[in-house]
């Protein structure tokens, strides 16, 4: 008779285990898979895959799309990720670009980024240009080899040629607070016209008839198109507008800003109120104002552009067009997310209202001005 070894023996596939059998012993369980939750669910695999994609979930109906991810959950089923990444090529991740990561008006928009891209499991590299085309060239060439899924850009020119090549090697591009006049892609911006034409119409209804503008960068939108707006608003009111009454600044920075007003103050044109292009322009205001000797706004009215964070604690607070940044950057996400799943989505601009927020920088014009 042959002897068997004496020890437990496995119980036949299948088989109950014997109550009591220790936890370490027993076989793990298997993941739940995408069909499992399908036939839980009583839809077709290719529909429960849609219902687990954030992408695509708005092809099929919202009630079905519950009923799947109860199913899911309740099968304890994980998608994976990385393997979906694969196959859809995709890296779950976005490129931003900002011009200035030191001016506060960009970090509400990236927060509203941030938020939406959360919502579908994707995450934000944010870099930023210091407005220097060199630095955009390796930043997308970066974002190139990292393969990102798309770029949300806030560095856009008129005649862009980061947009260009992003377009050319097929990347989903979206562009926030500017527009480029040379390639259709979309973009997410404040109402720029009806923003200065409100700061306008403010400092007229204060009496004020010599009014100066101080426009930015005349290669990007947010230059030419606040300076534009500022040309009509004067000629609707019958008041000039020509080279005396705009100076064009190098950059939007506070320096820009200082020179630029120390140039009109000092030309002899002497006027009652200067409306700056934007914010960090209209701190420059402050500072010739100061060097000269002058108040604010008791010798001259200054409105600026963007009502970025803290611009309400300046002495005097300042009367500046508010832009909504976070929603700037919640809607150039979105539309990204759109462009990802529907490349054939139209090309449009999301065009969003300002709101002029009167502060203390703003008053009415003197009797002997």
């Amino acid at each position: 008779m042959v002897k068997r070894p004496v020890g437990k023996t496995a119980p036949p596939a299948g088989a109950p285990l014997p109550a009591g059998t220790p936890a370490a012993e027993r076989p793990p369980t298997a993941p739940a898979r995408l069909r499992d939750v399908a036939e839980h669910a009583g839809v077709h695999i290719s529909t429960a895959s849609r219902a687990l994609d954030p992408l695509k979930e708005r092809r099929i109906s919202p009630d079905v799309a519950a009923k799947v991810k109860a199913s899911a959950q309740a099968l304890g089923y994980q998608g994976n990720v990385i393997a979906a990444s694969l196959r859809r090529r995709r890296s779950h991740t976005v490129g931003v670009v900002v011009p200035d990561l030191t001016n506060p008006m960009f970090p509400p928009m990236f927060r509203g980024i941030e938020d939406r891209l959360q919502q579908i499991g994707y995450s934000a590299l944010l870099t930023n240009s210091d407005f220097n085309l060199e630095r955009e060239w390796q930043l997308l060439d970066m974002f190139i080899k990292r393969q990102v899924d798309g770029l949300i850009l806030a560095t856009a020119r008129l005649d862009d040629p980061i947009v260009k090549m992003a377009r050319e090697r097929g990347m989903t591009v979206v562009l926030m607070n500017r527009s480029t006049g040379s390639v259709a892609v979309p973009a997410i911006l404040a109402d720029e016209t009806a923003g200065i034409q409100e700061a306008f119409d403010h400092l007229h209804g204060l009496g004020h008839r010599r009014i100066a503008h101080i426009a930015g960068p005349q290669d990007v939108s947010t230059g030419r198109t606040r300076r534009d707006a500022f040309v009509a608003a004067a000629q609707r009111h019958g008041l000039e507008a020509g080279p005396r009454q705009v100076v064009v600044a190098g950059q939007f920075s506070e320096e820009a800003g200082r020179r630029a007003a120390l140039h009109l103050l000092q030309s002899g044109l002497a006027p009652s109120a200067i409306v700056a292009a934007n914010d960090a322009l209209a701190l420059g205001v402050y500072d010739a104002l100061s060097e000269l000797g002058l108040d604010c706004p008791g010798d001259i009215s200054v409105t600026g552009f963007n009502d970025m964070p803290f611009v309400d604690k300046l002495k005097p607070a300042l009367t500046s067009v508010r832009i909504p940044q976070y929603r700037m950057g919640y809607e150039a996400a979105d539309e990204l997310i759109a462009r990802l799943d529907d490349p054939t989505r139209p090309v449009a601009a999301r065009v969003l209202p300002p709101k002029l927020i009167i502060r203390d920088s703003t008053g009415p014009v003197r009797q002997s001005a």
